[in-house]
């Protein structure tokens, strides 16, 4: 699946990434652009598709541990995004940046 930008939505960065999704690491591309965050699966996960976040529904993004089946800690190279009440996990290999970003978008919408 393509991922189609809106008229007027800028991209602000993107790459690799896994988004935990239940008991698998679904594998994909992360984006973040002035309004939303991205996540585009590969088409050879078992759950593929495309997982939009608004940028102004978001509540909170913190780093979090990469668990295995979604329950046991292995390594601290994730993050999490808040957004109405539910909770997305994405594994990058810079997820300090991601989180900086993503924090300084949902500001700059909110001020």
């Amino acid at each position: 699946m393509d991922i189609t930008f809106r008229p007027g939505e800028n991209l602000l960065r993107s790459t690799p990434a896994n988004m935990q999704r239940g008991l698998e690491a679904v594998g994909g591309k992360l984006y973040l652009t002035d309004s939303r965050i991205l996540f585009n699966s590969h088409k050879f996960n078992f759950q593929n598709g495309l997982t939009e976040i608004a940028l102004e529904a978001v509540e909170s993004v913190h780093p979090s541990w990469t668990r295995i089946f979604g329950v046991v800690p292995v390594f601290p190279n994730s993050f999490v995004v808040r957004a109405a009440g539910a909770e997305y996990s994405f594994v990058t290999s810079s997820r300090g940046q991601w989180i900086k970003a993503i924090g300084a978008q949902t500001s700059a919408l909110r001020a």
